[in-house]
């Protein structure tokens, strides 16, 4: 472990590998302070200009954008009340009234730094436990594999935003959308009707940008006349004191910690992580009257957990290649598209790859720290760009990146349809994430099952019989079931008599 880290630290310490993580973690934080743009967004833009990068170079280039785009929404989210990114919802509670409050920089510099710690606990965490686990998940067959995957679907519906049906419908839209192409047991186009350019399949790249980009550019161009409310960005207060650092110590450890055990549950994203972080901080707080009136505590929890999920979440990605997160299941596209498979074997095919990542992880943490410190009032004026000048540039380069995939119109009008699909789904309040997952998911877990069921002659006996498929498959059904049941029990409780108590 130490000679696989310390060989690319000394690699991302040269010149180029440097460069890239500064730049992505520069262009994250910019992004991630514009409202409406998003990480899941410039992630999928910049897919198309790694094709001809180094591995390593392009891995590291979208770790540092991963890293910065979470933070970078911590801006907007406390001077405008618009949180950058969904993950920064929660900081948009106590953050934008102590700005209001006339103390703007004193909540940025809380935010910062605890952006810093939640990533370096996660960081270590990262470190610790990707090996063991992708160890661990070799011993894994066929069957263990589906309902691992099985499971992961399942967990990411149960905790979309809305009902867990429309997460459900969300998610097999998406397994649907991955089946047209060749069969890949049989050899036989399916659902292609006839349309040669489907043998292949819809690709990954125009869906992705489609799906986040397109679909945010409309939904940019509906609301475009919306004012924002600005607040003087000053930076007095951001340096934190050795006493604010002795007093929030425990809150930032607690929140992390929370934050990279959501992380590593795949699909939830720092959303939920900062959710959970920020009541456990108000439940356990001295002053729960202060939250949501500018609490300390309260910016502090927000802001390590959910910069605290990105190293949780690249754990179930690097050990077992299950997405921990959105943004995860497109860094598994890139790593596809450089022709690595992300699994347990992982450290053994691609070693450097993962060590990389790891790095990556570390140096971007610490660039971020560093970069929103000294750039905040600079980062905070480009979040007013008029988005009418920013829309079409952004469209320009979701065309120009599809097209340069195959040079082929057909990816291009791909990609305009899934931007309206992702258009549509979002206003109906059908989650993207369940989407993109499933479509990145199923062809695995298809592939999975059917090498079983070859195994065993059809049987999927082996389900039933083996410990851990069969765990799999119980936590898939008590997930399932439970939303349910909870509904279910408080529909009763409801129409129980005043007075009556329920058996």
């Amino acid at each position: 472990m130490i000679e696989g880290l310390t060989g690319a630290l000394l690699h991302l310490m040269t010149p180029l590998p440097f460069l890239y993580v500064l730049i992505g973690t520069v262009a994250g934080i910019v992004v991630g302070a514009i409202p409406g743009l998003s990480g899941a967004m410039l992630i999928a833009l910049t897919l198309p200009l790694t094709f001809y990068m180094q591995p390593v170079n392009a891995i590291v280039l979208l770790i540092g954008m991963y890293v910065g785009s979470i933070t970078g929404g911590l801006i907007t989210a406390t001077l405008l009340r618009m949180p950058g990114t969904p993950s920064n919802v929660v900081t948009t509670f106590d953050g934008h009234p102590m700005a209001m409050a006339g103390k703007p920089g004193r909540a940025l510099g809380l935010g910062i730094a605890a952006s810093f710690v939640g990533g370096m606990v996660s960081w270590v965490v990262l470190l610790f436990l990707a090996k063991p686990l992708s160890i661990w998940a070799t011993r894994f067959g066929p069957f263990e594999y589906f309902t691992l995957i099985l499971m992961a679907m399942v967990l990411i519906a149960s905790v979309s935003q809305g009902s867990m049906i429309k997460g459900l419908v969300s998610g097999f839209l998406g397994m649907l959308v991955s089946m047209p192409g060749v069969d890949p047991s049989a050899g036989q186009p399916r659902l292609t009707w006839d349309w040669y350019v489907l043998n292949g399949g819809l690709k990954l790249l125009p869906v992705l940008i489609g799906i986040f980009a397109v679909s945010q550019v409309i939904g940019d161009i509906v609301t475009i006349g919306k004012r924002m409310e600005r607040v003087e960005t000053r930076v007095s207060g951001m340096l934190m004191s050795l006493k604010d650092w002795r007093d929030q110590a425990w809150n930032m450890f607690r929140s992390s910690i929370i934050g990279t055990w959501v992380g590593i549950l795949p699909g939830i994203g720092a959303s939920i992580g900062s959710i959970m972080a920020y009541t456990t901080a108000r439940n356990m707080s001295r002053h729960p009257e202060e939250f949501g009136r500018g609490s300390e505590e309260g910016i502090v929890a927000s802001e390590s957990a959910n910069n605290a999920t990105i190293g949780g979440a690249l754990i179930p990605l690097i050990a077992m290649g299950i997405p921990g997160s959105v943004i995860d299941a497109i860094l598994i596209g890139a790593l596809m598209i450089h022709s690595i498979t992300p699994g347990p074997t992982l450290f053994i095919t691609n070693g450097d790859i993962v060590w990389a990542m790891i790095a990556a992880c570390l140096v971007a943490n610490i660039l971020m720290y560093v970069v929103m410190m000294g750039s905040v009032r600079v980062v905070a004026r480009i979040m007013y760009v008029p988005r009418h000048y920013l829309l079409p540039v952004i469209l320009v380069f979701c065309v120009i990146g599809t097209f340069a995939l195959d040079n082929t119109m057909f990816d291009v009008w791909v990609m305009l349809a899934f931007g309206v699909v992702g258009f549509a789904m979002e206003k109906g309040g059908f989650p993207l994430g369940p989407f993109v997952i499933g479509f990145v998911l199923a062809p695995l877990m298809e592939e999975k099952l059917r090498s079983g069921l070859m195994m065993t002659a059809g049987s999927i006996e082996p389900i039933f019989t083996r410990p851990l498929p069969l765990i799999f498959l119980i936590i898939s059904i008590i997930l399932l079931v439970w939303p349910f049941f909870r509904a279910w029990m408080e529909s009763r409780s409801r129409r129980l008599p005043a007075g009556a108590d329920a058996p």
